[in-house]
């Protein structure tokens, strides 16, 4: 018979102790993701037919490369948390899961910098 309060079981992390953080990190990444996502069809759409000298002074204006930037971190740290899930969810074995989640994690990290870089790039002017 356990002594704590239903209340208490439920404010509980689990097993893993980081399951609500988790969820709360995947949920706040998807409501950023929106209006971001949305800005970045209707810019697209703006510039359609646009050559890469409108584009890249488009992204040469603070605010977009800050939009952009944080299209990206958002994007990519969303995509690595909906990747673990997945994993530690259907993984056959812990060995299968560990290698996957830190490959999840690695290729999204680094596709992300990538991303990041590429922003910048163009940003700072050096992507001419």
């Amino acid at each position: 018979m356990s002594l704590r309060t239903p209340l208490g079981r439920v404010r509980g992390l689990g097993s893993a102790k980081d399951g609500a953080a988790h969820w709360w990190a995947q949920r706040l990444t998807a409501v950023a993701l929106v209006p971001l996502t949305l800005w970045f069809v209707a810019a697209l759409a703006a510039h359609a037919g646009a050559g890469h000298a409108a584009f890249a002074a488009w992204i040469g204006d603070p605010l977009t490369a800050v939009l952009m930037l944080l299209l990206v971190l958002a994007g990519f740290h969303h995509a690595q948390l909906g990747l673990q899930a997945v994993i530690e969810d259907y993984a056959p074995t812990e060995g299968v899961r560990i290698a996957g989640v830190a490959a999840a994690k690695l290729a999204c990290a680094a596709l992300g910098v990538a991303a990041a870089f590429a922003v910048l790039k163009l940003a700072l002017g050096g992507g001419a």
